[in-house]
């Protein structure tokens, strides 16, 4: 019995090559679609953090400083502020939060001392933060960030005066 010997081909050699490059294209296609997917979300996402972190932290301050009559616009230095009143041990204080040069800020301060708005703690941040007041205890903010997202949020003064 005789066995039969094969010729090879050029093509057997080239097929499982080309078959391998165009699986490994394909791969790394796919790779950099799902990194640019990935990035974009995530800028996204963070984007959404700046303005909702923001709004988040001034309606938990306005939560904790809730109090009859405590909370105003005023007008510091040109700048629109948020104040809110408080006593602590008989000593009238008023925290302003506002924005200033690119940052949301804080200020606390006693209400017989003079304020500068530079020296306020800088807390994150932001382009600009508008105040409105709709009617007497109702008031909305609006934040806009880095990437002039803007996002809003409408707070009501729950104590009465």
């Amino acid at each position: 019995m005789r066995f039969q010997t094969r010729s090879r081909h050029v093509i057997d050699f080239i097929f499982p090559i080309a078959l391998f490059f165009v699986f490994a294209a394909s791969s790394l296609v796919v790779l950099i679609l799902a990194a640019d997917i990935y990035g974009s979300t995530t800028n996204q996402l963070q984007a959404n953090d700046e303005n909702r972190t923001a709004l988040a932290y001034i309606s938990e301050k306005i939560r904790q400083n809730d109090a009859g009559g405590a909370l105003e616009i005023a007008t510091v230095e040109g700048i629109e502020c948020l104040a809110l009143a408080a006593d602590y041990n008989d000593v009238p204080h008023t925290t302003y939060i506002y924005e200033y040069e690119g940052m949301l800020k804080e200020l606390f301060a006693r209400d017989d001392a003079s304020v500068s708005l530079k020296d306020g703690k800088d807390i994150m941040e932001i382009s600009s933060l508008t105040i409105l007041q709709i009617d007497d205890r109702l008031y909305q903010f609006i934040t806009v960030d880095s990437q002039d997202r803007e996002d809003s949020l409408v707070v009501s003064e729950r104590s009465v005066q």
